[in-house]
């Protein structure tokens, strides 16, 4: 898009298109618009005058007056006509040192109102060959400064628009994000208003609209707001809907990057039709052989994968190996064969995908990222068999690579960390666990990018601590994490529902039954929404929401959400007998707690306390008769024996 942006300006500089007359400069638009001003014989005719001048042929002969008066310019129209060259010449420049030679000289002629144009386009050049991005800073903040000066009751210019999204990506490119994103929405809302009033042309005005959309979903994901990102990634798709062929290549490229949007925050089935759609485009346009098709195969598996169907997974993974055999993509093989490895440890085969795996090791670099990879999937399917020893060794070859690539590839070695934790986690190693998640945060703490795996992070070693009975030091990472990811995802994805879960269990262990009530009913409101009422988490957020009122003494509360829990389980059918066969009997045990729990309150002696009749039914004490100033007409212990 980048590239697009600057076509697309050197084509408003050769069409007079009458909606940027106004804020391009005078030079470059009014002057070669008018018939009559010197610019127009000077800039290419006059050559062809003097050439053609019936006298030129005879130099002994006297030129007239009449002759001479074309060629002697006055000082006004040499400068114009030096500008003119100068401007012809910076049009014509194709590299970017040569346009900043011209814009040197040019720098001496031009008034500053007048270089607004060429600044941008220098900028946009320099950004093209990816220049220092604080040089092209300096001439996009200089473009801005002159195409932005119009007063406050002029309408913004498209080239201000141009300008907005070449500082927002600049801005981007500095990790200036708040910045950037700034820049980005002010060019979006330009933009907008210009395609909705049909004030500017669709073609010029998508591919930018392209370009900001595209920026704002990088800025917003660097900032850890994916969930947001993805109505981003959306009006990208949409737009090259519009200008693209429906077996276009690139069309087929959109549709796999939204897909691989949606992978990212983990909602695999919202990524499975543009994934299936990107394979369809490609294999039509491209055929069975294309990279694209290896390409959009693999995200497939990844996404099948996420949706526990593992033979699919396997199946378009081994059609993607396929392919980048036969083009000799040696590294996005390897890549691809680890992936298989570990599908095929999802499928519970364990002896193949250790076998895959032997012969994938060979075939790496001793030291290579790759090879702690083929190690750690080793150690997993090791791990499945219950070989501990074994499993630790291949951790221990791991971690031994990935501590020497921190700094290179903090990223990819937090995510190997995370990958090992589980595996200690599984052999029940939980210090070791915790030791790795913690220097797995201390690298994305680093990578604003990366904030959800942060939240994610910050959860498994909350939920480590809970698990090991250190439940205050669970519940600082624990509430970082839910912040974290509901930055990233959204209030009601459901990982921030388990989140919430956890921390009520937190609150519970601490004896803080109301501050836990609270978080299970944040977790329920999430499950129910994410997940639906009938989840089998939604139904366990509902039981400690029960448990929770219960532990509070709020019975009637604690009921209600009991007799939810039960209607839930009913709906799973026989499959769930064991289930509800249990949530009924946690009914009657809070049945019978509530009904002591009446007793005890109106058993208070030295308080005269007269109650009606009905007061006592509807508290279900039937036939337990106080009436008579403080005085029992049965003891205590008769009316539990008679109504418990």
């Amino acid at each position: 898009m980048k590239r697009a942006s600057i076509s697309l300006l050197s084509r408003l500089s050769r069409h007079k298109s009458q909606n940027f007359i106004p804020i391009i400069s005078k030079y470059y638009i009014s002057d070669l618009a008018s018939s009559s001003s010197p610019l127009k014989p000077c800039a290419r005719s006059h050559g062809l005058i003097v050439r053609n001048h019936p006298y030129q042929t005879n130099p002994s002969h006297k030129m007239t007056t009449l002759v001479e008066n074309p060629l002697q310019l006055s000082s006004r129209q040499r400068k114009t006509k030096e500008k003119s060259d100068l401007n012809e010449a910076f049009e014509s420049a194709k590299t970017s040192e040569e346009m900043l030679r011209l814009f040197k000289l040019m720098e001496a002629s031009f008034d500053e109102s007048e270089l607004g144009l060429a600044s941008l386009k220098i900028g946009l050049k320099l950004d093209q060959e990816g220049e220092d991005p604080e040089k092209i800073l300096f001439f996009a903040d200089r473009a801005l400064k002159v195409l932005d000066k119009g007063d406050k009751t002029s309408r913004p210019s498209f080239l201000v628009a141009m300008c907005l999204q070449l500082m927002g990506s600049v801005n981007y490119s500095l990790k200036k994000f708040n910045d950037s994103l700034g820049y980005l929405n002010r060019a979006n809302r330009i933009l907008g208003s210009l395609e909705g009033e049909g004030l500017g042309r669709v073609e010029d005005v998508r591919p930018v609209m392209h370009a900001v959309q595209l920026e704002l979903a990088n800025v917003k994901t660097a900032m850890g707001r994916r969930e947001e990102a993805l109505e981003h990634h959306n009006k990208c798709l949409e737009i090259k809907e519009l200008t693209l062929e429906n077996d276009s290549k690139e069309l087929g490229v959109a549709n796999r990057d939204l897909a691989e949007a949606y992978v990212a925050v983990l909602n695999f089935k919202e990524a499975l039709p543009y994934g299936l759609k990107a394979l369809e485009i490609h294999k039509n346009g491209l055929g069975d052989n294309s990279v694209e098709v290896a390409h959009d195969r693999r995200v497939l598996g990844v996404i099948y994968s996420g949706l526990e169907e593992h033979q699919k997974a396997l199946e378009q993974n081994e059609l993607s190996q396929k392919v980048l055999k036969n083009w000799g993509l040696s590294s996005e093989l390897l890549r691809a064969e680890i992936d298989a490895a570990n599908m095929q440890i999802a499928l519970g085969k364990f002896e193949e995908a250790i076998n895959t795996l032997r012969g994938i090791v060979q075939q790496t670099e001793k030291d290579s990222e790759t090879r702690a990879l083929v190690f750690i999937s080793m150690a997993k399917a090791l791990c499945s068999q219950d070989k501990f020893p074994d499993t630790k060794r291949c951790l221990e070859i791991a971690c031994g690579i990935l501590d020497k690539k921190e700094t290179v590839s903090p990223a990819e070695v937090a995510d190997a960390y995370s990958e090992i934790s589980m595996q200690y986690e599984t052999m029940n190693e939980f210090e070791t666990a915790i030791s790795l998640l913690k220097r797995t945060l201390a690298l994305l703490e680093k990578l604003p990018q990366e904030q959800h795996l942060e939240g994610s992070v910050s959860a498994r070693i909350g939920w480590l601590f809970l698990l090991t009975g250190k439940v205050p030091q669970a519940i600082p990472y624990l509430e970082s994490a839910a912040e974290r990811l509901k930055e990233s995802f959204g209030p009601k994805h459901f990982g921030v529902g388990y989140i919430y879960n956890n921390l009520g269990a937190a609150y519970l262990e601490l004896d803080r039954p109301q501050s836990a009530a609270q978080m299970f009913a944040v977790a329920k409101d999430i499950m129910d929404v994410s997940l639906g009422p009938h989840h089998t988490d939604s139904i366990e957020a509902c039981q400690n929401l029960s448990k929770a009122y219960s532990t509070m003494g709020s019975y009637t509360l604690a009921i209600e959400f009991q007799q939810r829990v039960i209607g839930a389980w009913e709906s799973h059918g026989p499959s769930a007998e064991d289930e509800l066969r249990e949530a009924r009997r946690v009914l009657e045990q809070l049945k019978k707690a509530n009904k002591l729990y009446i007793v005890h309150f109106l058993y208070k002696p030295g308080y005269c306390m007269i109650w009606h009749l009905s007061t006592l039914f509807l508290s279900g004490l039937d036939g337990f008769l106080c009436l008579q100033h403080g005085t029992m007409l049965r003891t205590l212990q008769e009316a539990i024996n008679g109504q418990l």
